[in-house]
C-alpha cells in the first residue's frame, strides 16, 4: 500500500493493508456512518469520507495530515503481519482481516466512547455517542464535533440518562470530574502497567475498557483486551480458563509488543466467523 496527500484528502494506492470495512468494524471505533458510496468517519471536530476505488481508496477531508496520523498510514503493516504469521493461530485471522489498521484516536474521546461501550451493542453505542455530539458538540455545519470536557461538566447525571446511557450515566457524570485531557496526555509517560492502574481507578473503567483505551488511545501494543469473543477464542484454542485477567496475562506474555495487533485480528475473525 502506498499513499499521497492531496489538498482535499489522501489517495490510498492498493488495498493490501487498508480496508475501510476491516478498520471500522473490528471494534475500535464507533463514530462512523455508512453512506451510499463509502463511510463518514468522525474524530473530535473533524470528518473524513472514505470512498473505495478500483485501485485503492480516496479519503476526502480538509485536514489530510490529521487523518494521515489517525489512520496510522506511516506504519508498515506488512512487517507486523509477517511477525504475527509465525503463529499458526493467526494465519487465518490475518488473511481475513489483513486490511485492519489500529487507529490513533483522541484520548478523551476514546475514554468516553469505551465507557459507553461497556456491556453494550454497536448500534446503541453509536446512537448514544451521536446524541452526545448533537446535544453538546460544536456545530460544524452538517455535523457536530465531539463535545469538550467543559460542556460535559455542565450536565448532570439525568442528562446522560436522557441520551440512553443507562447505568453508565453515573460513570460518565463522575469521570469527567475525575480527569481532563491534559492529565490523560501527561499519563503517556507512564509504563503500561502503571497507566493501566490509573485508568482502572477512573469511574466506569474496568480491565477491558482500560485495555481498549490503552490500545486505541495510547497506542500501547503490549495490551490484549479480553471480551466475550477473545475468551471464546482462548477457550477454543488453549487450555480453558474462566479468569479473564489470567487469559489477558497469558496472551500478552505470548505476543508481547504485538499483543494489540494480534487481538484485533483475532477479535475481528472470531466475531465475523460467528455469522
Amino acid at each position: 500500500m502506498e499513499y499521497k496527500l492531496l489538498d482535499n484528502g489522501i489517495e490510498i494506492i492498493g488495498k493490501d493493508c487498508f480496508n475501510i470495512v476491516d478498520i471500522l468494524e473490528c471494534g475500535q471505533i464507533f463514530s462512523y456512518v455508512k453512506c451510499d458510496d463509502g463511510y463518514s468517519v468522525y474524530s473530535l471536530d473533524k470528518r473524513a469520507k472514505v470512498v473505495e476505488r478500483e485501485n485503492g481508496y480516496k479519503i476526502i477531508t480538509d485536514d489530510p495530515e490529521y487523518f494521515e496520523n489517525f489512520f496510522d498510514l506511516k506504519t508498515d503493516y506488512t512487517v507486523i503481519m509477517a511477525r504475527l504469521k509465525k503463529y499458526p493461530l493467526l494465519k487465518s485471522p490475518i488473511e481475513f482481516g489483513g486490511g485492519i489498521r489500529i487507529l490513533k484516536q483522541n484520548l478523551f474521546e476514546t475514554l468516553i466512547s469505551f465507557i459507553v461501550s461497556a456491556n453494550n451493542n454497536i448500534k446503541r453505542i453509536q446512537l448514544i455517542l451521536f446524541r452526545l455530539r448533537e446535544a453538546l458538540g460544536e456545530d460544524m455545519g452538517d455535523y457536530h464535533a465531539f463535545p469538550s470536557r467543559e460542556s460535559l461538566l455542565e450536565k448532570d447525571e439525568a442528562f446522560f440518562k436522557s441520551i440512553g446511557a443507562g447505568y453508565r450515566a453515573s460513570y460518565l457524570y463522575k469521570v469527567v470530574r475525575q480527569v481532563d485531557e491534559k492529565t490523560l496526555v501527561e499519563w503517556k509517560k507512564l509504563p503500561t502497567s502503571e497507566l493501566r492502574r490509573k485508568l482502572i481507578g477512573l469511574s466506569g473503567v474496568g480491565p477491558k475498557v482500560a485495555d481498549c483505551v490503552l490500545l486505541f488511545g495510547y497506542g500501547r501494543g503490549d495490551v490484549f483486551p479480553v471480551d466475550t469473543w477473545i475468551a471464546k477464542m482462548y477457550n477454543k484454542y488453549y487450555t480453558p480458563l474462566e479468569n479473564r485477567e489470567e487469559i489477558r496475562r497469558r496472551l500478552t506474555d505470548e505476543f508481547g509488543e504485538d499483543s494489540g495487533y494480534a487481538q484485533q485480528y483475532l477479535f475481528y475473525y472470531m466475531r465475523s466467523e460467528s455469522g
